[in-house]
């Protein structure tokens, strides 16, 4: 937001060369707008808007860009600039920023960091992709059970300007093993002369380096904390996770499932950075996908071409059979994914859902259904259509057709979810049009078997 209010003001400046305002005004706006601002300007401006950010603020700002931007900025730079913005950046921030990067830029970068700063890139990109590992930072503060109070306290003074964030110090033992973690207020409040052993009650939470990006997203949501431990598999603290880094996983993670519940491959990028060439490629695959899925619809729709030739009226209310089926479907499938990556359910509680959804598909059934034969009753009266048995068989056809589409579709997306997990898929991609498609077959054949079984003698 206010990227966009002073960028106005800006580009006049630049028109006018006002470079001494420029740098006032900058300096005194948020890291975070700064970057957005650089984001809207020309390659060339940009380097110049850039040159004028603080020194002690460039990093930050530069940990705000977009990898395309920072490394356009980058071949600007001389070795001097990229140590200070690069050796500048959080440990966890650098490791990310690397990995977007053209490997000319990675090189370049490398052979200006200092050694503990490569060391610490190199321990970063050595755990897997989307690991926790990948997210930590190893600038934190520990301490020992045995010191004292006061002794805490001085090494928290020597240590906590470099660390990402000193809510929390962490208590180690001899073999660097996490034991404890403490919250600086009880220490500040705590007698300087008793020991850390006193304070510690020896509960609390911590990451394994090698979990999913996805748990550390859960855990600091869980536990409503700003940053949480991480250990290895001997329960060593090897780093900690702050919530910052993970609001930007969180939004990576929903990004990725709304595109796939939307019928398409996640983008490996921002929207506006994609080209169309790589939009048509993401897109391409479901859409065709889900045509051959509408043909099994067309298949059906032939099976019953003499049925149909008799009762032209039956095929009036096709749209709304299969859109009822497809909107519960979708309805239950988009509860049940959601339900699973917060971890409300879990995988082993599909027969608790698989009764739940039958009940609910029963009552929204049940009740679309009556409404539906009286609304398909009052539309005849009301259009001057003689009251008889054929309509009335008619009208209970297309009702119980509507309870039993919705049924199945409540089942269709409510199940759908477990299956794809329990194969190993994200459930996600049991998307809106994926049950749709599906729904739209099964809604025909429901369709037509309950009205011929019910219309059978009467106008077949």
């Amino acid at each position: 937001m206010i990227a966009k209010l002073i960028k106005p003001e800006i580009e006049e400046l630049i028109d006018k060369k006002n470079w001494r305002e420029i740098k006032e005004t900058i300096n005194d706006v948020p890291a975070v707008d700064v970057g957005e601002l650089l984001e809207d300007l020309d390659e060339e401006t940009a380097l110049l808007v850039f040159r004028l950010i603080e020194k002690r603020k460039a990093s930050d700002v530069f940990s705000h860009l977009h990898p395309d931007t920072g490394a356009a900025l980058l071949n600007q730079f001389t070795s001097q600039q990229v140590r200070d913005i690069i050796g500048g950046l959080p440990p966890d921030d650098r490791a990310a920023f690397l990995e977007e990067l053209p490997g000319h830029l990675v090189q370049m970068i490398m052979n200006n960091l200092s050694p503990a700063e490569l060391n610490e890139v190199k321990i970063l990109l050595g755990y897997p992709e989307y690991s926790v590992g990948r997210i930590m930072t190893p600038k934190y503060v520990k301490i020992k059970r045995d010191w004292t109070i006061e002794r805490s306290m001085l090494h928290i003074r020597k240590w906590g300007k470099s660390a990402e964030t000193i809510n929390v110090i962490y208590v180690v033992d001899e073999r660097e093993r996490l034991i404890d973690d403490i919250t600086l207020n009880k220490l500040i409040l705590a007698d300087p002369e008793i020991t850390i052993s006193l304070l510690m009650d020896e509960k609390f939470v911590a990451l394994n380096v090698m979990d999913d990006q996805e748990e550390a997203v859960k855990a600091l949501s869980k536990y409503d904390r700003v940053a949480l431990p991480v250990v290895d598999s001997d329960g060593v603290l090897v780093g900690i996770v702050t919530a910052d880094d993970v609001f930007d996983v969180a939004e990576e993670e929903t990004t990725e499932d709304m595109q796939l519940m939307a019928g398409m491959e996640a983008l490996d990028d921002y929207y506006s950075n994609t080209s169309i060439k790589e939009m048509i490629k993401k897109r391409i695959g479901w859409l065709l996908v889900l045509f051959i899925g509408q043909l099994f619809t067309t298949t059906a729709l032939g099976a019953y071409e003499d049925i149909i030739a008799k009762a032209v009226f039956l095929s009036l209310f096709i749209p709304m059979i299969i859109s009822s089926g497809g909107n519960s479907g979708s309805q239950a499938a988009t509860l049940i994914i959601r339900a699973l990556s917060t971890d409300d359910i879990t995988i082993d509680d599909w027969k608790k859902v698989f009764k739940r959804e039958m009940l609910s598909g029963l009552y929204l059934g049940g009740l679309v259904a009556v409404f539906g034969f009286f609304v398909l009753i009052s539309w005849a009266f009301a259009t001057g259509q003689k009251i008889d048995n054929v309509l009335m068989l008619s009208s209970l056809a297309i009702s119980l057709s509507l309870l039993a589409v919705i049924i199945f579709g409540n089942i269709l997306g409510s199940m759908l979810p477990f299956l794809l997990t329990k194969m190993g898929f994200d459930p996600a991609v049991t998307s809106a049009p994926f049950v749709s498609t599906l729904s739209d077959v099964t809604g025909i054949l429901i369709y037509f078997s309950i009205a011929i079984a019910i219309l059978n003698g009467v106008i077949f």
